[in-house]
């Protein structure tokens, strides 16, 4: 419930690589001369330092990703530690007294703990106070309002079929477990009854005896799981047919009896016009029928439990350790909290992010790392269209189209060219969860003041201080933050194998993900429409049928085997972007003869496909990986460092692979698409 006003997943097809990458000075010494990179490219590669570094207590997971993501916190913690440190001294208003104030007040462990649950009374209050239907449907308003949510997700967004324009999307939320699978599935029942306990000591904690607890637990997971059964998979969820469905306010009311969305929008101070997105009409049909056929006891129950549960984290000791003992060590398996600043850091990146970013950027960004990596994104993306230009499966109607697309491919580099005004965010020095609220309704309102408004492709969906990169298929843009585009993954010291394997790999992953199986589906202009001849599209599909076979035969845990096609649009990206690299890297080779020589013993296609396996090194836990197995679109990154050169003749050539080997798919099981 609390803090964070996310921009809807619905919208972005966040390829980004979510795991590992490689080092900044490439060892050999790290690589298993023991197994063949014919056999087991991954062991040949990561093998070794898988088992040289275990996964810290404080993790879930563990890889080269992770030791870049531990640098930028580092840097982060130090603009922050400053911030709070000189925040008196700083301009009033400025960004640096928010942050420094923010921060201050989250690590003040003595003013939160003897705080207690008082922050919360006039949350717990609100819902005490509810007897009826029409006083639960105004709660849910209010609670928007004030930027809290609850019971569904709402925001601004690009419409499918006027991108030019921001509209109003309700989406299906309201959950607390992984995926809707978690409700009904036997395998999952261990996992629902711990659920079960920690609602339970969630309730005591804010005040009931255990016998009501017990109660309004079991009262909390029947009325998620009726919610659950209305919901989308992760799998339907990726279809962009199922992320909207424009209504008329006027159809939304008769659609939604109980629940008025013209109170709801004029709450919001929305400007709807013509009308919105009621994205997951079950889900929301669903919904107002427990309007009235639940019990408000039921409603109250559900409500306190996740307004605990939503501020948990930023509440005293005993509410921060429950959240962990459930979310990060049950449900993923983290053997420890991670240390209190890191914690508190979190909550700044989420409701200040961008605003950090800034300070982010002008420590850890030099102008210079920009400009080079507009080269290799120029590179890459016009080796995407070589590829397009060559295809012998799709029709020269149909690949005009896809051109179009191309060249309207909008890349952004670092940080956004006009950064966001706070001013109108008041925080205090010594509020922790008074300013987690106040900036829950900054951002709340500065997203609903989107709506009605034109798209700004400019926008950043992602902070400059975040090791990752994304595709938005509503407004055609591939956006590599600043925080990615450095050692490991780029190092302008570094051969052009190492950073065509590297970031080079990442750029053409991105600019793929305009034409995978969702990417594909939406236009030049970001619109959601068809412009594939039918004859196209089934050759398509065929091709990547193909690849969700090969991801579904590979086995993650003992009897669970990957998802091919929840994982498929960032295994069709793995498999452009890497071919689509290779191609960029052969062209600068062919222009720099004087690289092409060994380096530690291995030739340039030797080294740029080292380091692209070097790219997914890293390990993660049972718990979290069978999380990752039923939610993440990312397959495990033991199989990207496999899948995508497994793939490629030229992987084969490049380490003298032979038919049969397992790292050569050859004939009909081999995927070819982009």
């Amino acid at each position: 419930m609390y803090p964070i006003s996310a921009k809807h997943l619905a919208l972005a097809i966040c390829a980004a690589l979510s795991t590992s990458a490689m080092a900044a000075s490439f060892d050999v010494s790290d690589l298993d001369a023991r197994i063949s990179p014919c056999a087991d490219f991954n062991g040949f590669v990561n093998a070794k330092w898988v088992a040289a570094n275990p996964i810290p207590a404080d993790r879930t997971r563990w890889g080269a990703f992770d030791a870049l993501r531990e640098q930028s916190l580092n840097t982060q913690h130090e603009i922050v530690e400053a911030a709070a440190r000189n925040a008196d001294k700083a301009a009033a208003g400025s960004i640096e007294q928010k942050i420094g104030w923010f921060y201050h007040a989250g690590m003040d462990e003595a003013a939160i703990e003897k705080a207690g649950l008082t922050p919360l009374k006039p949350e717990l209050d609100r819902i005490a106070a509810l007897k009826t239907p029409q006083d639960i449907a105004r709660y849910i308003t209010d609670s928007h309002a004030r930027g809290e949510g609850g019971m569904f997700m709402f925001g601004a967004g690009a419409d499918f079929k006027n991108s030019k324009v921001q509209i109003a999307f309700a989406m299906q939320g309201g959950l607390a477990l992984p995926t809707s699978e978690y409700y009904s599935k036997p395998e999952y029942k261990e996992v629902r009854n711990a659920y079960l306990a920690h609602v339970a000591k969630i309730l005591q904690l804010g005040g009931a005896n255990a016998a009501d607890a017990k109660r309004d637990a079991d009262r909390v997971l029947a009325f998620e799981t009726r919610l659950a059964s209305a919901s989308l998979t992760p799998v339907e969820w990726r279809k962009p047919e199922n992320q909207y469905h424009f209504v008329s306010l006027a159809d939304a009311d008769k659609a939604s009896p109980n629940f008025s969305w013209s109170k709801f929008f004029a709450a919001q101070h929305a400007d709807i016009q013509g009308g919105f997105s009621l994205s997951q009409p079950k889900f929301f049909a669903e919904f107002d029928k427990m309007l009235v056929d639940v019990p408000v006891s039921h409603w109250q129950a559900y409500f306190r439990a996740h307004a605990i549960d939503g501020a948990a984290p930023y509440l005293s000791k005993a509410f921060a350790d429950e959240s962990f003992a459930f979310y990060k060590s049950k449900l993923n398996g983290q053997k420890e909290q991670e240390p209190r600043w890191k914690r508190v850091l979190g909550a700044t990146n989420e409701t200040m992010g961008m605003a950090l970013g800034e300070l982010y950027v002008a420590k850890a960004f030099p102008p210079e790392s920009k400009a080079r990596a507009l080269e290799l994104v120029n590179n890459v993306v016009a080796a995407l269209k070589t590829r397009i230009e060559g295809l012998d499966w799709m029709s020269a109607e149909t690949k005009k189209k896809a051109l179009e697309k191309w060249a309207s491919f909008l890349p952004k580099i670092g940080y956004p060219d006009k950064w966001r005004d706070w001013s109108g965010l008041q925080l205090k020095p010594d509020d922790y969860f008074g300013n987690i609220l106040a900036a829950a309704r900054f951002n709340h309102d500065w997203d609903v003041a989107k709506i009605g408004k034109p798209t700004d492709r400019l926008e950043w969906g992602m902070t400059p201080q975040t090791v990752n990169a994304y595709y938005n298929p509503t407004d055609n843009t591939i956006n590599f933050p600043a925080a990615i585009l450095q050692a490991p993954f780029f190092d302008a010291k570094a051969d052009d194998a190492l950073n065509y394997g590297g970031i080079g790999a990442v750029i053409g992953h991105e600019a793929t993900h305009g034409f995978d199986d969702e990417g594909s589906q939406f236009d030049a202009q970001g619109n959601n429409v068809n412009w594939w001849s039918k004859d196209d599209r089934a050759k398509f599909d065929a091709r990547t049928d193909k690849l969700v076979k090969q991801f579904n035969a590979y086995e993650a845990l003992p009897g669970k085997h990957v998802n091919g096609q929840l994982t498929l649009g960032e295994n069709i990206a793995d498999l452009g972007g890497l071919n689509v690299a290779w191609d960029a890297f052969q062209k600068v080779l062919k222009t720099h003869p004087q690289e092409n020589h060994k380096i530690d013993g291995y030739t340039p296609d030797q080294r740029f496909f080292l380091n692209w396996a070097r790219v997914w090194r890293g390990s993660v836990r049972p718990e979290r990986a069978q999380v990752m197995l039923n939610a993440d679109p990312h397959a495990p990154t033991q199989f990207r460092a496999i899948a995508a050169p497994s793939n490629m003749p030229q992987f084969a050539s490049t380490f003298a692979c032979k038919p049969g080997d397992a790292m050569v798919r050859g004939g009909d099981a081999q995927v070819k698409i982009w």
